[in-house]
């Protein structure tokens, strides 16, 4: 069990997204400062836009002890990639987003107090931020992104893009009377100009 217990926290080292907190120790007021530029362990955000895998994560956070637990508050900022909901075409971007996030001591009245998922947990000396930050971006990004408030998005008979051809149409003849135009005989161009 303790090997096992060991061999936990060493692979919770390597994750980028894990932060020891050992040199605060358990004092209120306690603070150290984060300012580091990681890779993203994972593609984070919405089916439609994200920060892909790899990404440069740029977090400026600071680290609280508090007498519950310690208390991340900063940012976290990243370039995103997407399409647009409308016409598909790729979008890109930045997001940045805050952070305020309560991580409690494994016996504080917090943990006691408060649903699994209500707060963080520090777990042998480490907090992880990779779930605030899925939380924060998921929150941030929006679901439906577009490449302009404009766009008019795909024709949705045949999917051209109506911003590369405004003028694209098709011309429709009434359902009603389909039968009845299919009946008539095709009129040259040049009976169509005399009239």
């Amino acid at each position: 069990m303790t090997r096992q217990h060991s061999s936990t926290a060493q692979r919770h080292s390597t994750s980028p997204m894990r932060i020891d907190i050992t040199r605060l120790g358990r004092r209120p007021g306690a603070m150290v400062t984060l300012r580091n530029t990681v890779p993203s362990p994972a593609r984070i955000g919405l089916p439609m836009i994200a920060i892909e895998q790899g990404a440069q994560l740029e977090m400026d956070l600071q680290i609280q002890s508090v007498s519950e637990g310690v208390l991340v508050t900063g940012t976290v900022a990243a370039p995103i990639v997407g399409e647009c909901a409308r016409c598909l075409t790729p979008v890109d971007g930045r997001v940045e987003v805050g952070l305020t996030e309560l991580f409690a001591y494994p016996d504080s009245a917090t943990e006691a107090t408060t649903e699994e998922d209500e707060v963080g947990h520090i777990v042998d000396d480490t907090i992880d931020l990779e779930q605030p930050i899925i939380d924060a971006v998921g929150l941030e990004l929006p679901f439906s992104p577009v490449c302009s408030q404009d766009c008019p998005g795909l024709c949705p008979e045949c999917g051209v893009s109506l911003a590369a051809e405004p003028d694209h149409h098709h011309d429709r003849v009434d359902p009603r009377w389909a039968k009845l135009a299919d009946m008539l005989p095709p009129q040259p161009d040049a009976k169509r100009d005399e009239r």
